[in-house]
């Protein structure tokens, strides 16, 4: 009796496996919540993309409801967003880019590819942080371009958004966390 309960393991194993796997294939990627959440937004110290001489610091981001947008010139969908952040900021949203892990041998052509890509695609940001290495994402929790953050005017992350923003977005979801925390 016991030897036949033995030959069943590997296919009570197979089964538990079967439901993790296909639990985890019903999970929304982008409906994952930042562990952020209420929580201060990062610390940090970086250049502007515009200006390497010109430091910033968490303190942009105090006094005034912001959306913080991380992109990249290699990420197709934030071509596709930028007509959105575009609608956003002439609709007096405040919005800060982090030029997010830009591709080039060295911060110059970095910095270059993120220019260009604003001038081909339009500049709905105030201020863009400089992230070459991808430490603020990183602090973020950042695994990928774009993700935009609700920052309130204490400084705390209110809101994230993985994925890119949609025309549809932001009448329904993004514009009303804005209102709600403004």
């Amino acid at each position: 009796m016991t030897r036949r309960l033995l030959l069943l393991l590997p296919l009570l194993a197979f089964l538990v496996l079967a439901v993790f796997l296909y639990r985890g294939l019903s999970i929304n990627p982008f409906e994952r919540e930042s562990a952020l959440m209420a929580r201060e937004f990062p610390d940090f110290s970086l250049s502007t993309l515009a200006d390497p001489q010109r430091q910033v610091d968490v303190s942009l981001l105090q006094g005034e409801v912001t959306l913080v947008n991380v992109w990249g010139s290699w990420c197709p969908t934030c071509r596709q967003e930028m007509p959105q952040l575009l609608a956003l900021a002439e609709r007096g949203v405040r919005l800060v880019g982090v030029d997010y892990k830009e591709q080039g041998t060295d911060t110059a052509q970095q910095r270059d590819k993120g220019s260009a890509f604003l001038r081909q695609f339009g500049n709905p940001f105030e201020v863009n942080i400089f992230d070459p290495e991808g430490t603020l994402g990183f602090d973020l929790g950042v695994y990928g371009a774009p993700e935009t953050f609700l920052v309130d005017a204490e400084g705390v992350i209110r809101y994230h958004h993985t994925g890119y923003i949609t025309a549809e977005d932001v009448d329904k979801v993004i514009m009303p966390e804005v209102e709600k925390w403004r």
